[in-house]
């Protein structure tokens, strides 16, 4: 029995061996193949236009700009871009989903990793070994489950009431402050710059397993997460912007939030503009009506996003994020922008 074990154990440890580097957006200046490929057509103009309208948004100094995160981006190596996007003033909130922000970045941050694999491996064998794939990627479920165990934990020492997923995101930040094995995660970063983080479907992640955990051990005085107020609470934001400006890597649930907003601040009786710019990388098919791939112009007919300043990217985001962010970074015009501090408002 424990040569089975230990052979189990190998192998594991085999296919856990090749750990998934995150992409580094300040090491390479993007600038020159960007405007280069503002001369080509297809997806990559696609991508220069979405870069300068990007840039754009960051010399607007009445512009909110909104990253929105749907997908596995992060576990594939672009976490790394969406912390060095809030350090470096380039974005001053996020909706993203939870696995973006807890079981790949919270998830880091404890320690954990991901780790390079193949999308032809065996998934039986990987069952067996307790290994998750995503895609080419791979996670140990067992670490996976200690970050849900963990997300109880956090849960456990706070005062049993509703909180906003911002709300309890913030406070995993302050945990991270003291706990964090890996420093400067995106939680973190977004904790010490007041940029709010809002997933407005968290239970579909490993908070949801923790939180869960957590309302049993504790089956009349727990937290609970409402969605609803953080609906308002994102309103509120859009609100208080002059202007607005979206970039969205996937769709999904973070995508129709953020875009909701300027209907619900409507409904609410407020004056407020559609967002001015908006950017979308996706592979999503929008011939099939979904809500994932709807495009930019289509929202406009909702009143949502303005079309003079918009472009969708149809690419896979690993290949072109990288190549929009550095070319943002080294432009610099981030230097010239106040920090809008969002979380302090609520």
């Amino acid at each position: 029995m424990s040569d089975n074990k230990n052979q189990s154990n190998n192998r594991k440890s085999d296919l856990l061996s090749k750990e998934v580097e995150h992409i580094d957006i300040t090491s390479f200046d993007a600038r020159k193949i960007v405007s280069s490929m503002e001369k080509m057509s297809f997806v990559s103009r696609e991508t220069a236009n979405a870069a300068n309208i990007y840039n754009e948004m960051i010399k607007d100094k009445d512009c909110t700009i909104f990253l929105t995160l749907a997908g596995s981006t992060s576990a594939a190596g672009c976490m790394h871009i969406y912390r060095d996007l809030v350090k470096y003033n380039m974005v001053d909130a996020i909706v993203a989903t939870g696995a973006s922000i807890i079981d790949m970045d919270f998830f880091e941050a404890l320690g954990f990793k991901h780790y390079q694999g193949s999308q032809y491996q065996d998934d039986t064998e990987l069952r067996n070994n307790y290994v998750d794939r995503i895609y080419d990627t791979y996670i140990d479920e067992e670490e996976l489950q200690m970050c849900d165990k963990t997300i109880g934990e956090i849960a456990d020492e706070l005062e049993p009431k509703s909180y906003t997923s911002r709300e309890f995101i913030k406070e995993i930040g302050k945990y991270l402050k003291t706990n964090a094995k890996k420093k400067d995660s995106l939680i973190e970063v977004a904790y010490d710059n007041n940029v709010p983080i809002f997933c407005p479907a968290f239970t579909d992640s490993s908070a949801g397993f923790g939180l869960v955990m957590h309302q049993e051990r504790s089956p009349k005085n727990h937290i609970t997460i409402d969605s609803i107020r953080e609906f308002r609470e994102l309103t509120e934001i859009k609100i208080q912007s002059k202007g607005s400006g979206l970039f969205m890597i996937g769709g999904g649930v973070p995508k129709n939030f953020i875009q909701d907003t300027v209907i619900c601040a409507e409904l609410l009786g407020k004056d407020v503009d559609m967002h001015k710019y908006a950017i979308q990388i996706t592979v999503a098919d929008s011939r099939d009506g979904a809500c994932s791939s709807s495009t930019l112009k289509e929202a406009s007919s909702w009143g949502k996003v303005d079309i003079t300043k918009e472009q969708m990217v149809f690419a896979e985001a690993t290949s072109v994020l990288p190549l929009i962010a550095s070319d943002a970074y080294h432009k610099g015009e981030w230097k010239n922008r106040e920090r809008k501090n969002f979380s302090k408002i609520f």
